[in-house]
């Protein structure tokens, strides 16, 4: 009786064993396939909504620069003495029409650059804020000219690639 019983215990151990390994199994199978249709899903969701974003045109167009060549040379009187400016000035744009314009506009838009550089106090574009506002008119008046031929600015951005004062 002892070994039926025996045996009896040793059958029923074995059975719990192999459940739990079944069950630990089963249990890990489910995580696994869980996660595995979690992340399909989400990169689905990941590539849908890039090809969402690639049909809007938001391409930005490269820039185009077009750089004002010969440099600006003007004399402007200080309280002491004369004094010289020469002004390396590139436009940037976006857009290839404005680039075209500008290149058509060029004597108009040297002759106000040369009006507003001439017409300077050393003392303020003597220091980096000066320059700064200096930059800042000088795109004003190009793109009040782009504006006037284009119908719209056009130029995105005016560069000073050289600037000396003596």
């Amino acid at each position: 009786m002892v070994d039926d019983g025996q045996t009896g215990e040793v059958v029923d151990a074995p059975p719990e064993r192999k459940s739990r390994k079944l069950l630990v199994i089963a249990v890990s199978a489910a995580l696994l396939l869980a996660l595995g249709i979690g992340g399909y899903v989400w990169q689905s969701g990941q590539s849908t909504s890039a090809g969402a974003g690639k049909s809007t045109p938001k391409i930005a167009k490269a820039e185009l620069y077009l750089p004002l060549d010969p440099a600006f040379v003007v004399n402007f009187r200080d309280a002491q003495s004369l004094r010289y400016l020469q002004v390396g000035v590139t436009l940037m744009s976006h857009d290839p029409n404005a680039i075209e314009v500008a290149k058509a506009a060029d004597p108009v838009i040297r002759d106000a650059l040369v009006a507003l550089f001439s017409n300077q106090d050393f003392a303020i574009i003597g220091d980096a804020a000066g320059r700064q506002k200096l930059q800042g008119e000088a795109l004003d008046a190009v793109r009040k000219i782009v504006r006037a031929r284009l119908g719209r600015p056009g130029i995105d951005a005016l560069y000073f690639t050289s600037f000396v004062m003596q």
